[in-house]
């Protein structure tokens, strides 16, 4: 049966999302974007996304892909799923692609930004994207350890148990920057994959650094270990952001062109 395979990038505030993958009795954001994408269609329809969002995190520039037995322009498409959708997820763009397009295997990389708030009191207009921590962090000292984990290193020590079978646990970290803008801090992450749980696992680390609880050494030493102990606590995830996927240089260029909308 001939499908046509359709990619689309989506934002979404995942406070009130028990994550990306669609659970029982549980409202996602996968089951929200088949639903709306059924009410237009009228069929049921599968929607595969470039990795699985935990709860409460949020998405800037999610990509997707799904197909349809009758096609639809992909023009109309992002006003009418919005109609059907909560405000806090917002379909920006939606286009046709090769029927071997998908959104996860087809990446060549991911960016995630971690923000943190360190001031006594933070805004409230920013406490669901903001992790708050009343002491100031030393960013120099994060900076420091995050410098050690860039490269191919084995993660072993800064994933979580994904309760199914991983093939390795080496991944190439390609950039890892802590940056300052007053009272905010922002970890940013970019690398062709991550573990599960890995970038909130760096972020916990990084802040117990920043707090003085660990040091540059201590990155090492851990990643060296290759298990994972109490020293690398798992960070909250409304502080996290999936920022940007990219693609091969024809998608990538898309997808930069949207991002500077969103």
């Amino acid at each position: 049966m001939d499908m046509t395979r359709y990619r689309m990038t989506i934002a979404y505030d995942g406070t009130r999302y028990a994550g990306w993958q669609v659970q029982p009795e549980q409202i996602t954001l996968q089951g929200e974007l088949e639903r709306a994408i059924g009410k237009i269609c009228h069929s049921a329809v599968r929607v595969s996304s470039s990795g699985r969002t935990d709860a409460g995190v949020h998405a800037r520039a999610q990509v997707a892909h799904f197909d349809l037995k009758d096609p639809i322009e992909p023009d109309g498409i992002p006003r009418a799923l919005n109609h059907f959708l909560e405000p806090d997820i917002r379909v920006f763009e939606v286009a046709t692609v090769a029927p071997d397009f998908d959104a996860r295997r087809s990446a060549t990389g991911k960016q995630y930004r971690y923000f943190i708030w360190d001031d006594a009191v933070v805004p409230p207009f920013l406490r669901l994207y903001r992790v708050h921590r009343k002491r100031t962090l030393d960013v120099i000292a994060m900076q420091e350890a995050a410098s050690r984990f860039v490269g191919v290193r084995d993660f072993a020590a800064f994933t979580a148990n994904p309760h199914r079978d991983v093939e390795s646990t080496v991944r190439d970290l390609r950039r890892l920057d802590v940056r300052r803008v007053g009272h905010e801090v922002c970890i940013l992450a970019e690398g062709e994959g991550f573990l599960y749980k890995m970038v909130r696992s760096l972020a916990g680390f990084l802040i117990r650094v920043g707090e003085g609880e660990q040091t540059a050494k201590d990155a090492t030493e851990i990643l060296e270990s290759k298990v994972r102990t109490a020293r690398v606590p798992t960070a909250q995830p409304h502080g996290l952001f999936l920022w940007e996927v990219y693609y091969h240089p024809q998608g990538r260029d898309s997808q930069m062109r949207l991002c500077n909308r969103v």
